[in-house]
């Protein structure tokens, strides 16, 4: 078992001693990892053990009271909240950030916004650089569109979608942005059995074709188990075990934090 890592040189993103309270409430306690590029890691433990607070804090919603985050061999905590897309991070959210009445092309369409150099004066003067900035925004979105399975339903608007559809979109969204690290918050929530199984095979695709690296929040074990090349498990914010899927599945404290028994 991997505990207690130090993180290595060659490492897209490295958390080091964070810490968070709120008030009395140790949120997280001296939490350190490592994810490597191309790996796509797993984010795990019971309600309440610190993952979407490692989460907000990854994409500068919470500021961290100690430690240190490195992303791509820079401080990520010296980046203002509004550059961490244009840094090279793009995150899916557990409650779906979409835009109901807009289409899923315009929605993805979004998402290369920090990827565009046109502000409003330029867009109002119609330059000719906005033009062709703005078909090639496009053009990337329908290759997402297409890699994700959503030509049938590009033009409609996303709120007419089943929620398993809208899944696709914010992930489409997310990644319009050329994240080198996505962060997948509860990727499985809300979908059925088989929507799970699709899911799986496009995370892997997303890490295997478009390069980019992955870190999931998930109660699905299941997925996490069968995607993931490393775990690492939280509990009362504290990192209990980091490793493969199988060492961390064995691990006596994991056992107990889902079991209430490490027998």
């Amino acid at each position: 078992m991997h505990q207690a890592q130090a993180p290595t040189a060659d490492s897209l993103l490295a958390v080091e001693g964070v810490s968070v309270h709120f008030g009395g409430i140790v949120a997280l306690d001296g939490v350190s990892f490592d994810i490597a590029p191309g790996q796509i890691a797993g984010l795990i433990g019971p309600n309440g053990a610190g993952k979407t607070t490692l989460f907000n804090c990854l994409s500068r919603i919470y500021g961290c009271h100690s430690g240190r985050i490195i992303f791509n061999g820079r401080p990520l905590l010296a980046l203002p909240r509004h550059r961490i897309a244009a840094a090279g991070i793009g995150r899916t959210f557990q409650n779906l950030a979409l835009f109901g009445t807009m289409t899923v092309e315009d929605n993805v369409m979004l998402g290369r916004h920090c990827r565009t150099g046109s502000g409003f004066l330029s867009n109002a003067l119609r330059l000719p650089w906005v033009a062709r900035e703005e078909r090639s925004t496009r053009e990337r979105a329908r290759e997402l569109i297409a890699f994700l399975g959503l030509e049938a339903v590009a033009g409609k608007r996303v709120s007419d979608l089943p929620f398993g559809t809208q899944k696709r979109v914010e992930l489409a969204r997310a990644l319009a942005s050329e994240p080198k690290l996505l962060l997948l918050d509860e990727p499985a929530s809300g979908l059925n059995h088989e929507e799970v199984g699709v899911l799986g095979k496009l995370i892997r695709d997303i890490r295997d074709r478009l390069a980019v690296t992955v870190l999931l929040v998930e109660h699905h074990m299941s997925l996490v188990m069968s995607v993931s090349d490393k775990v690492v498990a939280l509990n009362f914010g504290r990192k209990l075990a980091e490793g493969t899927p199988a060492e961390v599945q064995r691990h006596p404290e994991v056992v107990q934090a889902y079991l209430g028994s490490s027998a």
